[in-house]
């Protein structure tokens, strides 16, 4: 417990330094020290301007034909099923102002249910799933909304400092009407008790901003004896928008 009360006092120290005259941030910081790698994970210098247009030439797009029904369901890309708590993931798309955004390709990846990745940079020693990728994708359909059918995925640990694990969190990218619009994030699961020891999670110094990225559980998206559900919405532009990662 000392070592968490430690690291609590750290961010709560950072934190009131960062927050300039009492303004609350609604987007995570750049440069913020509990997050170590932050400085390299994002751009020093001003981005290079790009035409969308010249863009679409030479990159990809997408479209009904791209993407097949079965790509939203990671618990059946493989002969198996995969280990550990199905889930349903659902929620709609929106701009600033309510309205759905249409057809837009959103992607996942994640952590299997024992909190690892099958990269060949995650070697802590949790098992792999042979039936479990971590990687799913969709287009939003006429109202905006997506739907996955997942593993819940595990907390990880990730080096940044002593004993340090990441919340349980789905990793989303979605795309707008060209190549140029990439936008990531993250999502959270309701009541995870290493919110408070998470550096990118405190990144973010508005309470409302970081309660947007956690989900709700929904028992109507709960189906019986097969998967819990949860709801998020994902918020484009606006004073409500969703936090996203700096582009790299």
């Amino acid at each position: 417990m000392t070592g968490q009360a430690e690291i609590s006092a750290e961010i709560a120290a950072i934190q009131a330094e960062y927050c300039h005259a009492g303004i609350e941030e609604s987007q995570p910081r750049l440069d913020y020290p509990p997050y170590r790698s932050s400085v390299l994970r994002h751009p020093t210098s001003a981005l290079h301007l790009a035409d969308p247009e010249a863009i679409e030439l030479c990159a990809p797009c997408f479209g009904e034909d791209d993407v097949a029904p079965f790509d939203a369901d990671l618990t059946a890309q493989h002969a198996g099923s995969p280990i550990g708590e199905r889930t349903v993931v659902t929620g709609r798309v929106v701009d600033g102002d309510g309205r759905p955004v249409r057809r837009q390709l959103v992607e996942i990846w994640q952590a299997n249910a024992s909190g690892r990745y099958i990269h060949q940079r995650d070697q802590h020693p949790a098992p792999l799933d042979p039936n479990f990728t971590g990687a799913g994708r969709c287009l939003t359909d006429d109202d905006g909304c997506y739907r996955f059918t997942t593993i819940k995925p595990g907390p990880y640990p990730w080096r940044n400092h002593h004993n340090a694990w990441r919340p349980a969190h789905i990793h989303f990218s979605l795309f707008g009407s060209d190549f140029t619009q990439r936008m990531i994030t993250q999502m959270y699961f309701p009541g995870d008790p290493l919110f408070a020891l998470d550096p990118i999670y405190q990144s973010i110094t508005d309470q409302k901003a970081r309660d947007r990225l956690v989900a709700v559980y929904d028992h109507d998206v709960t189906s019986h004896e097969w998967a819990t559900g949860y709801r998020w919405d994902v918020v484009l532009t606006g004073p409500a928008a969703t936090p996203f990662e700096e582009p790299r």
